[in-house]
């Protein structure tokens, strides 16, 4: 009720940005997420003669009422994916990827790679594998080159201006007290509390971004360490908050002025499950250098807490959630929730999981986990997952440069309301009921009708005529 109230002053308070003589082009396009489709986008009719509206179905925006611009929607590549993608022939692997990145289709413009071995490499490796090579002088990339670096080049083939940023599982083995990348090995899981450590570790990174461009390849953004909570069995590395921001400022960004490397740096990524390493970074944060935080499987109360600590951290999601691999419409029908709840909350970005697993849909690890896209490595078979449906609409419609506007629904609809640079406004809703409802959507002092099929994920785009 605060919110609604909220939302009633500011109509009265700020200009119109929709002309009340002015007429609306309105379209609406849904998917539906019973089962997978390569191309799921169909464009809904809707009947102009509707009069009655169910309470609980009226949408009120603000488009004057301005909060983050939206970075990009995506999904994470890894060597898992990329071996499965490059099993395909030339011709079915450009169809894979146009599916994903084209504008023409899902058109995803924010993505995600690991620095070494991520849980989903075919198995644990760095690109520094001879011990105590300080001065990274066998530093190799060359692993990456059989599947990352293609799977990666194959999106930009199609994407050029895709945006990327990368985070380590874990350091080299011979860096942590442990010994070893994966975790769980009776030692502590975390770097080596020595000056020369970190002094080769900062120039692990900057060998890593200079190689990567070599290749093609620009890494706009780092995080300095994935779950920096996470002591597990694939490779994880314990890297507290404090500690993370100690290596940025005394060891990380003098390596990067010295070599001249432009790539943003973020703390995290930070899970505040269990955890409160977000809220610690937000209360020590004591360096501009860094640009903000990523986030991923954090409620929304602990980035309100941060927000509160820090007014202008910058927030960007890392990961979605994985589930189990069943692949399932009825964990899809979630998804729209979970993505909603970030941007909602202040994220700039969404960055889904993997994009592509093999028939196993299993990990390096035996880990299985949900994919956009399953490919059968023997028989060459494509399946798009119902998460594919879902991910697609909302990455065609929530594009980089769009600003979240202020809205609510007095139902409990998931829902993400933007405005493009181009004056357009751009709602995407879930309808969760098993039958097709009427929406009212009121924008300022227009009235805006619609009907939204039944399970469906709908974007409606209003424009002035």
């Amino acid at each position: 009720m605060r919110i609604l109230k909220t939302i009633a002053i500011a109509l009265l308070l700020f200009p119109n940005s929709i002309n009340a003589q002015q007429k609306l082009d309105v379209k609406l396009w849904a998917v539906q997420l019973e089962q997978g489709k390569a191309s799921p986008l169909y464009e809904v009719k809707t009947d102009a003669s509707i009069d009655k509206v169910e309470w609980k179905n009226h949408i009120f925006i603000q488009p004057e009422v301005t909060f983050q611009k939206i970075e990009g929607i995506g999904g994470a590549f890894n060597e898992i994916g990329g071996q499965a993608l490059l099993s395909l022939n030339k011709e079915q692997q450009q169809e894979v990827m146009h599916h994903l990145f084209s504008n023409d289709d899902a058109g995803f413009t924010f993505c995600r790679t690991a620095i070494g071995a991520s849980d989903f490499g075919l198995d644990a490796y760095s690109y520094s594998e001879l011990a105590d090579d300080y001065k990274m002088e066998h530093f190799s990339i060359d692993r990456d080159n059989k599947y990352v670096l293609p799977y990666i080049k194959s999106a930009l083939e199609v994407n050029p201006n895709l945006s990327l940023f990368a985070s380590p599982w874990s350091p080299p083995g011979w860096m942590k007290e442990s010994g070893e990348m994966e975790g769980l090995r009776g030692k502590p899981n975390k770097l080596i509390n020595e000056p020369k450590v970190y002094k080769a570790y900062a120039k692990y990174f900057v060998k890593y971004l200079q190689e990567y461009e070599d290749q093609g390849v620009r890494i706009n953004r780092i995080c300095i360490q994935n779950e920096n909570d996470a002591d597990t069995k694939y490779p994880s590395c314990v890297f507290p908050a404090k500690e993370m921001l100690s290596f940025a400022n005394n060891y990380l960004f003098p390596a990067f002025e010295k070599n001249k490397i432009t790539t943003k740096v973020y703390a995290g990524t930070f899970r505040a499950v269990n955890k409160m390493d977000l809220l610690d970074f937000a209360k020590c944060q004591n360096t501009q250098k860094i640009e903000g935080v990523g986030i991923q499987y954090t409620d929304s109360r602990f980035i309100a807490d941060a927000k509160a600590l820090q007014p202008k951290l910058k927030i960007f999601h890392t990961e979605g959630h994985c589930y189990n691999g069943e692949n399932s419409a009825e964990q899809a029908m979630h998804r729209l929730e979970e993505v909603a709840g970030y941007i909602n909350s202040g994220s700039t970005t969404f960055t889904y999981w993997n994009m592509i697993l093999n028939e196993t849909t299993k990990s390096g690890w035996d880990w299985p986990q949900n994919s956009l896209i399953n490919i059968n490595r023997e028989t060459g078979d494509v399946q798009y997952n119902p998460d594919f449906n879902a991910m697609y609409i909302i990455s065609r419609f929530i594009k980089p440069g769009d600003v979240r506007i202020a809205s609510v629904t007095r139902g409990k609809y998931p829902m993400i309301s933007v405005k493009s640079p181009d004056g357009s406004i751009k709602v995407v809703i879930q309808n969760t009921n098993t039958e097709e409802k009427t929406f009212e959507i009121l924008i300022e002092n227009q009235e805006v009708k619609v009907n939204i099929p039944a399970n469906t994920i709908t974007a409606v785009v209003i424009k002035e005529e």
